[in-house]
């Protein structure tokens, strides 16, 4: 529970101001996966920023037309004479919940604490040499050397309270994949729109309007973010007025919510792939019969992998049309994407077969998928499709499907053989991918690189993407990487999301591009 005097007087104060307001002006918001955490910087990660963008705020922000917007930085620009320097003008008279004022130190120890040893966060900033407060309002950043893009890298690091997080020993971001745990992981001091009143994780978190927040008062004054893991269960809930809003609709149940009288879907593409990863390297897998080589080095085994994944089938039928099939980890919205890169080859069962002979595995092996349950649109089946599909060339896998809490530390740890996971691409820029899923693991790259794909020559080309001046040969290089990644099948992607949130009628919440919706901008009719 949410322990802080301060907040809680903010949280009843909040009460006493909306005594008398609507009901409808509450919003019971379902899905079907909580945030991992509440430590800002721990986990870079979907739904853990989707409901820290509620509490905490960035320095600049993004619409749903992907422009980026003013949030705690007013303005920003290089500096005068030096463009290795970028220079944040902040917002004045904005106050964190505990009434504390926002200044220009919150952002350097925010910034510092995201650079540092647990942080998920790291890789966006690795460019950054050193974050220096200029005065109570301004803020530098000194690069390593141009970067183009680094604004595009901070709409989801989250500025903290310097005073807050030191009274609280929160220097040392949450170690999630040990199973640590801080003062942060369960309560807040953020700047944003609404405070925290109470946390069950896994179940259900209150918010309360921030009374003092600097933006435009928000329609919604008090949200319930509930967690409900089972599909049916969370469509029940929403028929029967026992919620208001559900962000992860099965593309099944589309149709079926679209003609039933009083409720609505909104849709709309997502910035966000679904994919494959196996291991890489010469160790033998630990879930394989295979024990003296890993069959997933052997190239010829990917591309036989590929040429049994029918994505146009997982289209049609698992996700009932409600996906865009693709050849690249890397979605349209995202500068680096072409529909060159796009194209993906059709099934060839009998290839893939002769493939698998010529690689030595001609009888197949076994190997363990793991796959989360309830993070991304049908996880599971997807998982479960392609699982028929390595049958017919010899792959004999075992499903092991758990939520994406249990997930996700097994994927950090890198003890997975052959994983599904999703990506979106917050900064609309191909370097992010690269960044975390291509370069090779190390203490500022390569975090959700699971299956430890190596390759010196292009981890090069991935670190000089961060400080190339020149726009054209920056475009070229990202192709470049592109066209290795592709060639190698270092992922080995699905589909694109289609997101679909329903909710009942006489309230709209749009569709986010990055599916991290925020209350603030429901309207009601």
């Amino acid at each position: 529970m949410h322990t802080s005097l301060t907040r809680i007087a903010a949280a009843l104060v909040a009460s006493t101001m909306l005594a008398g307001v609507a009901n409808a002006e509450t919003i019971r918001w379902a899905r079907s996966s909580d945030a991992l955490t509440l430590d800002p910087h721990s986990q870079n990660q979907g739904n853990t920023h989707t409901l820290a963008h509620h509490i905490y705020e960035t320095l600049v922000g993004r619409d749903n037309a992907g422009t980026l917007t003013p949030r705690l930085a007013t303005e920003w620009a290089l500096k005068e004479g030096d463009d290795t320097v970028w220079v944040f003008k902040l917002r004045e008279g904005v106050k964190f919940h505990n009434g504390a004022d926002f200044t220009a130190e919150d952002v350097v120890y925010s910034i510092t604490r995201a650079k540092s040893e647990f942080s998920n966060m790291k890789q966006l900033h690795s460019v950054v040499e050193g974050v220096t407060a200029v005065d109570d309002y301004t803020v530098e950043f000194q690069m390593a050397g141009p970067s183009l893009i680094y604004p595009n890298n901070l709409t989801n690091t989250f500025i903290m309270d310097k005073t807050w997080a030191d009274e609280n020993d929160l220097a040392v971001v949450q170690d999630f994949a040990s199973g640590a745990t801080n003062h942060a992981v369960l309560n807040t001091n953020g700047t944003g729109p609404y405070t925290l009143v109470s946390r069950e994780v896994d179940v259900k978190t209150v918010l309360a309007l921030n009374p003092e927040w600097w933006g435009e008062a928000p329609a919604v004054t008090g949200v319930e973010y509930l967690t409900i893991a089972d599909a049916q269960t969370r469509i029940s809930a929403l028929l029967s007025g026992e919620v208001d809003i559900v962000q992860d609709v099965p593309p099944q149940d589309i149709e079926r919510l679209s003609s039933t009288d009083g409720f609505k879907v909104e849709t709309g593409p997502e910035n966000r792939f679904i994919y494959f990863g196996y291991k890489f390297g010469d160790a033998p897998l630990k879930s394989s019969n295979i024990t003296d080589s890993n069959p997933f080095n052997n190239p010829l085994v990917r591309e036989a992998m590929e040429l049994v994944l029918d994505r146009d089938a997982i289209q049609k039928i698992v996700m009932r049309g409600q996906s865009i099939p693709t050849g690249i980890p890397n979605p349209p919205f995202v500068a680096g994407w072409t529909e060159e890169l796009n194209a993906y080859p059709a099934p060839d069962v009998e290839k893939a077969k002769a493939l698998m002979a010529e690689a030595g595995y001609a009888d197949g092996f076994t190997v363990t998928l793991d796959t989360p349950n309830n993070r991304y649109v049908n996880d599971e089946a997807i998982s479960t499709a392609y699982v028929g599909m390595l049958g017919q060339i010899g792959i004999q896998v075992t499903l092991a499907s758990r939520p994406v809490a249990e997930h996700s530390p097994i994927i950090l740890a890198n003890e997975s053989d052959f994983y599904l996971l999703g990506w979106g691409v917050p900064t609309f820029d191909s370097a992010y991918v690269f960044n975390d899923l291509v370069h090779s693991k190390t203490e500022t790259h390569g975090t959700y690189n699971v299956g430890l794909y190596t390759n010196p020559e292009l981890d090069a080309k991935i670190v000089a993407l961060g400080t190339e001046s020149d726009q054209a040969k920056r475009d070229a290089s990202v192709a470049e990487i592109w066209d290795t990644v592709k060639s190698d099948r270092v992922l080995l992607p699905v589909h694109n999301q289609v997101l679909a949130y329903a909710m009942r009628s006489g309230v709209t919440l749009p569709v986010q591009p990055e599916n991290q919706p925020n209350m603030t901008t429901v309207t009601f009719e």
